[in-house]
């Protein structure tokens, strides 16, 4: 039997289909592949976003803004000198975008203009920090990619 070229093109396309169809069912059906959006509430967050354009320009106002370094211990966040450590209250966010079972958040208490987030929750690899906090009930907003 001797097939024609409109046959063979017929038979090519039904054959890249079937391939395709079976990319997307196994993609959409294995647990493997999991795709979830980067946050939960990604809506909420996204409602959220004109009060964070705020809370960066409130902190890019600042003499001297947050500051972050690396060190033996872990990460320690450096907030600025001029201000009182006992007015200063918030939290601090650490996402891990490979893997949100990683991301954490722990809350602002300062002995000093220093914070320190321990090593031990940290694995190598990039994070992103936010820092939300207040002074003098004026929010502020603070963010930077890590590459820990």
């Amino acid at each position: 039997m001797k097939i024609n070229w409109g046959t063979a093109i017929v038979i090519a396309f039904i054959c890249f289909i079937g391939f395709i169809m079976y990319f997307v069912v196994n993609m959409s059906t294995n647990d493997k592949y999991d795709h979830d959006l980067v946050v939960e509430d990604y809506y909420k967050q996204e409602l959220e976003f004109q009060k964070d354009i705020d809370k960066e320009k409130n902190a890019k106002a600042l003499t001297t803004n947050i500051s972050w370094k690396k060190s033996e211990e872990g990460i320690v966040i450096t907030f600025p000198e001029e201000l009182k450590i006992n007015k200063i209250k918030g939290k601090v966010f650490l996402y891990r975008p490979s893997n949100k079972q990683l991301d954490f958040e722990t809350p602002i208490s300062l002995s000093d203009h220093n914070l320190l987030i321990p090593d031990n929750r940290l694995l190598d690899g990039r994070w992103n920090i936010k820092v939300d906090w207040t002074y003098n009930n004026k929010p502020y907003l603070y963010k930077a990619e890590i590459n820990y």
